[in-house]
C-alpha cells in the first residue's frame, strides 16, 4: 500500500478492519482473539475508563518533549512495539518490518521468541531490537539459547514468564487455526479467497525462504509450522521456577526485563534477583482468563519493584491510554495487535504510519493535559471515576 493511501488511517483502530479483510479468517482470529470468555482482553480496555484527566491550563506547551530514556537509551516516545508471535504469517517478513519501522522511528521493539524469522536476521537489520525469550524446558537448552542470543548482539533480554502451560484458546479451534497448521479444504479455501495474503505473504515466503519454522525457541532451529513437533516444543515449561531466572541473571550481563508480572510479591522477587525492569502484562488476555488488567495493579507493582523501571502492555490503543499509564508511574507502554494489523496492511510503511499516529496522539494529548515532558506527568493529573 502506498504512503498516500496509508494517510487514510487516522488511528490505530483503523488498521484492524483493513487487516481483517486481507487475512484468512483463522489467522485473523489467532491475532485478534484471546482465551475462553475473553474477560481479560475486555477488562484491559475498560480499565483505562476507570481514570479521567485533570488538565493544567495556561501552561506554555509550544514545545512538548515526548522522549523517554530506558536502560541508557533515549527513545523518541514512551511507546514500544510489543512481541508478537507468528508475525511473519500475517505480513511478509513481519518481524523484520516491525523492527525496521521501530528503528527508524527510534522506539523500542521486542522481537518474539515465537517468531518465524531467525533472530540473527532481525538483529542485522535492526541491531537495537530487544529479544523476548520463552525459556526451554531443560537447563542445557536454556544456557544454549542465552549464549545464542548474546552472540546475535542482543543488548536487552526480555523473559516472558506467564506461559507455564498452554492456554485454552477455544477461539482458535472454532476459527480453524491450529499449531501446527493442518492442511484442509477449509484452509485452502481461505487462502484462495484472500489472494493478496496467499501470494504476497505465504506464497512469497515459501518461494524465497521455504516453509516457515519456529526459529528462536532454542539455540537450534525449531519445528516447521506444519509439524506435529510444534506442540512438543511448547509444552515443556511447567516445571520452570525462579531458580531458572536466577541462573539467566548470572549469565546475562545486559539489561534483563521480566514480562508477565501481575502482583507485588512477584515484582519484589524480580527486584531481589537483580533484574533491571518489569513489564506488567496479562499477555493481552491470551493466557489466564480473568487475570487482572495490568493498569489496575500498576501502582502495586511499582511499590514492590524497588525503583526498577516498570512498563506496561495489554490494551493500550490511544495516546490517552499511554498518558494514563505514565501518570500511574509506568516508564513506557507497549502495543501489540495494532502494529501487527498495520504490518498486514502496509508492511514496514504501515507500521511506520501506526507509530506516527500514536506519537502524534501522545504529543497532542500532553499539550492538552498541560505538560511539556514525560517526567511532568503524575498521579495528580488523574481522577478515579
Amino acid at each position: 500500500m502506498s504512503t498516500a493511501n496509508l494517510k487514510r488511517f487516522l488511528s490505530l483502530h483503523d488498521f484492524e478492519p483493513a487487516a481483517r479483510r486481507l487475512l484468512p479468517h483463522p489467522l485473523y482470529a489467532y491475532v485478534s482473539g484471546a482465551v475462553e470468555d475473553e474477560q481479560s482482553v475486555n477488562a484491559n480496555r475498560s480499565a483505562f475508563t476507570r481514570y479521567a484527566f485533570k488538565p493544567n491550563v495556561l501552561v506554555d506547551v509550544s514545545a512538548v518533549d515526548i522522549s523517554v530514556t530506558l536502560f541508557g537509551t533515549r527513545y523518541a516516545m514512551p511507546v514500544g512495539v510489543a512481541p508478537m508471535g507468528l508475525a511473519a504469517m500475517t505480513s511478509y517478513r513481519g518481524d523484520v518490518a516491525l523492527a525496521l519501522a521501530a528503528k527508524k522511528a527510534n522506539v523500542p521493539c521486542i522481537m518474539s521468541g515465537s517468531s518465524l524469522i531467525r533472530l540473527e536476521e532481525v538483529m542485522a537489520a535492526a541491531p537495537e531490537t530487544w529479544f523476548q525469550a520463552y525459556l526451554p524446558g531443560r537447563q542445557d537448552q536454556i544456557d544454549a539459547l542465552i549464549d545464542r542470543v548474546r552472540a546475535a548482539g542482543v543488548q536487552t533480554l526480555v523473559l516472558t514468564v506467564d506461559t507455564p502451560v498452554s492456554a485454552n484458546r477455544e477461539n482458535n479451534i472454532r476459527a480453524g487455526f491450529s499449531t501446527p497448521l493442518r492442511p484442509s479444504v477449509s484452509l485452502a479455501w481461505q487462502g484462495l479467497t484472500h489472494p493478496r495474503w496467499l501470494l504476497g505473504t505465504f506464497g512469497r515466503t515459501l518461494l524465497r525462504h521455504g516453509m516457515p519454522h519456529f526459529e528462536n525457541n532454542y539455540a537450534t532451529r525449531g519445528a516447521p509450522i506444519m509439524s506435529s513437533n510444534v506442540l512438543r516444543d511448547f509444552s515443556d515449561r511447567g516445571h520452570l521456577s525462579w531458580e531458572h531466572v536466577a541462573r539467566v541473571r548470572k549469565m546475562w550481563r545486559g539489561p534483563l526485563v521480566i514480562k508477565g508480572i501481575l502482583n507485588g510479591a512477584d515484582a519484589a522477587r524480580v527486584h531481589q534477583l537483580g533484574a533491571d525492569g518489569v513489564i506488567v502484562s496479562n499477555h493481552g488476555g491470551r493466557q489466564l482468563d480473568g487475570s487482572v488488567a495490568p493498569l489496575l495493579v500498576l501502582p502495586e507493582i511499582l511499590q514492590a519493584a524497588g525503583g526498577l523501571p516498570v512498563m506496561l502492555d495489554s490494551g493500550v490503543r490511544r495516546g490517552t491510554d499511554v498518558l494514563k499509564a505514565l501518570a500511574l508511574g509506568a516508564a513506557a507502554a507497549w502495543i501489540g495487535r495494532p502494529f501487527n494489523y498495520a504490518a498486514t496492511v502496509g508492511g514496514e510503511a504501515g507500521v511506520a504510519r501506526a507509530l506516527e499516529l500514536i506519537g502524534q496522539e501522545v504529543k497532542r494529548d500532553m499539550g492538552l493535559l498541560g505538560v511539556t515532558s514525560v517526567a511532568a506527568i503524575g498521579r495528580g493529573h488523574l481522577h478515579v471515576n
